[in-house]
């Protein structure tokens, strides 16, 4: 329960905070977008079984990897694509937290 709690909660939470935290006066935009980033979840479908609980997703699919995270991190430096990468970092971030559990 705590497990799910942690990862849910910084998928949901973390973004929440950052967007009311560092972009105040379009805050809900910055959430939707950071929510957004939940789609790079889409390449576990690419994997058997698609949902395995206790396997770890950084670096064992595509948009998880290594070589995407540090993508993920350089979009955090032009100020056009920021928003974007935070929210990839974050997303990383919350599945680096669930992987810790296991």
């Amino acid at each position: 329960m705590l497990q799910l709690l942690a990862h849910y909660g910084c998928h949901i939470i973390l973004p929440l905070v950052v967007a009311l935290l560092s972009y105040k006066s379009n805050w809900m935009y910055a959430y939707f977008i950071m929510l957004a980033c939940f789609l790079i979840d889409l390449d576990h479908l690419l994997a058997t079984p698609i949902f395995s609980p206790n396997r770890c997703s950084i670096n064992f699919h595509p948009l998880h990897s290594y070589y995407a995270i540090g993508v993920y991190f350089l979009l955090l430096f032009p100020k056009k694509t920021r928003l974007l990468g935070l929210g990839l970092i974050i997303h990383i971030f919350s599945d680096f937290v669930d992987c810790s559990f296991m």
